[in-house]
């Protein structure tokens, strides 16, 4: 790998613009100048720092729970979701996928109630043995191998000036956690996501069904990201509208452009908005195809993927 600074991106608009304004943000006395207490950088997940299709990699871990849940319970399959998993409901499962709230927010709700008390260790062991077994099925690497290279070069890039980094997603927080030290180098207490209460029960915490607060999805990111760091964000990252109030409250803007379907997926669904409103609002937007000469964090025999994968 180049250990040059941002060495897995092509000599671009969208590196150049990234350079430009970390480099001038930490040059006291410039207009750009970002004092070091307010350098906070964040970044949505799914799509922004690793592979979403076809599928986000907590989706499997949450639909085999419910499934489980729904076989020990039969009764269950008269409400949402598990009405939906039973009758294999595709446009649910896209909905899903496309992190839209209301398929968000039942699944959220499913999930609180599926884990509800059990404690913290007990959800985390669940969710490493998921992820021990888990491996993409058009790359067939485990889930550290879908991590966007060039995405890790930012975070040791930003570090550098004294950024400090946040991953801001709407999937499970709990989830992400597990897998956050040791794969983006990013400390479980910045990480940010949707999450359930927790509740002291005879000398340990255990999960409840409630949902603590909104979704992490759309104004609830810079809700989350402003309750969690007490400050809006002057660099942020995402991918699609679920992104764009917290791009818009940050002072730095990148939007991430799925066009590889060679190294990764080419698609636009869920983020028209996204693209239009960088444009409008002069965003930096990265192309993989363009903008990167490496894609993922391991080396992958990648075949050009038939129309299903774009």
């Amino acid at each position: 790998m180049d250990t040059t600074p941002l060495g897995s991106w092509n000599d671009g608009a969208a590196k150049r613009a990234i350079v430009g304004f970390v480099t001038s943000a930490a040059a006291e006395g410039s207009p750009g100048f970002v004092p070091p207490r307010e350098r906070v950088a964040v970044f949505d997940n799914d799509g922004t720092l690793w592979v979403e299709k076809p599928a986000p990699v907590q989706t499997a871990f949450v639909l085999g729970k419910l499934a489980a849940r729904l076989e020990q319970d039969p009764s269950l399959a008269d409400r949402r979701p598990y009405r939906e998993i039973a009758e294999r409901d595709e446009s649910y499962l896209r909905a899903l996928n496309e992190q839209d709230p209301d398929a968000v927010a039942s699944m959220v709700e499913a999930v609180g109630a599926a884990w509800e008390g059990t404690t913290l260790a007990e959800y985390e062991a669940d969710a490493a043995r998921y992820l021990a077994s888990w491996h993409h099925e058009r790359f067939g690497a485990p889930y550290a191998g879908l991590v966007y290279r060039p995405m890790l070069e930012l975070f040791d890039y930003l570090r550098s000036y004294g950024w400090r980094l946040f991953v801001c997603s709407g999937g499970g927080r709990d989830f992400m956690r597990v897998i956050c030290e040791d794969t983006w180098g990013i400390p479980r207490e910045n990480v940010i996501g949707s999450a359930p209460e927790f509740a002291y029960r005879d000398g340990v915490l255990v999960r409840r069904a409630t949902p603590h607060g909104p979704l992490a999805l759309g104004p609830g990111k810079p809700e989350y990201i402003l309750a969690r760091t007490g400050r809006l964000p002057g660099f942020a990252a995402g991918n699609d509208d679920v992104d764009v109030e917290m791009l818009r409250s940050a002072r730095f803007a990148v939007l991430v452009v799925h066009d590889d379907d060679v190294r990764e997926y080419a698609y636009a669904d869920c983020a028209e908005r996204a693209r239009a409103t960088a444009e409008r609002s002069g965003w930096t937007t990265v192309s993989m195809k363009n903008d990167w000469n490496a894609v993922l964090t391991e080396r992958f025999t990648q075949e050009k993927p038939s129309a299903s994968h774009q």
